[in-house]
């Protein structure tokens, strides 16, 4: 991976950053093929119409990765593991909706064993109208650059537990 994202010793708390997507009929299609949930609240049009809603909305699970998604982007190549994600679901997301998930990083935790630290975020999503239709909280395990590039001022990476150094 080219390492193009941010890294854990170059993002600092209250660092903020946001992806815009415009969701499709086909998010909604591919969203119950993907996941197995053909619930007619997403797949089924005069089902919906009677619904509470009004029409057919995304899977929340749908919802949930793509707020989930500007986080794998922003440390791209630097990420270790995203180690936790939960969302709440505000209001429905339909096709035609344009959302934007806005992420801020609330925390840092060095873990120098893995080369880098814990990256804690909060995110809102709204559409277009500005309405919130959901709210996450997320860690991503990152590695520091200065590990990659062998600073020695920086923290050290240390051999994963049962894996020994050569």
């Amino acid at each position: 991976m080219d390492e193009s994202g941010r890294a854990y010793d170059e993002v600092a708390v209250g660092e903020s950053f946001s992806r815009t997507i415009t969701i499709t009929d086909t998010h909604l299609v591919l969203g119950a093929g993907l996941i197995g949930d053909f619930n007619p609240h997403h797949v089924n049009d005069e089902y919906a119409k009677s619904s509470r809603f009004g029409t057919r909305i995304l899977h929340g699970m749908i919802t949930s990765a793509l707020m989930g998604a500007p986080v794998g982007m922003y440390f791209h190549g630097t990420a270790i593991a995203y180690l936790e994600h939960a969302a709440r679901f505000k209001a429905p997301v339909r096709a035609g909706d344009t959302l934007t998930t806005t992420w801020t990083i609330t925390d840092r935790h060095d873990k120098p064993q893995h080369g880098g630290g814990v990256v804690v975020l909060s995110g809102i999503c709204r559409n277009q109208e500005g309405t919130l239709v959901a709210e996450a909280t997320g860690k991503m395990l990152v590695h520091a650059r200065a590990v990659a590039r062998g600073d020695a001022t920086c923290v050290k990476a240390r051999p994963a537990r049962g894996h020994t150094q050569r």
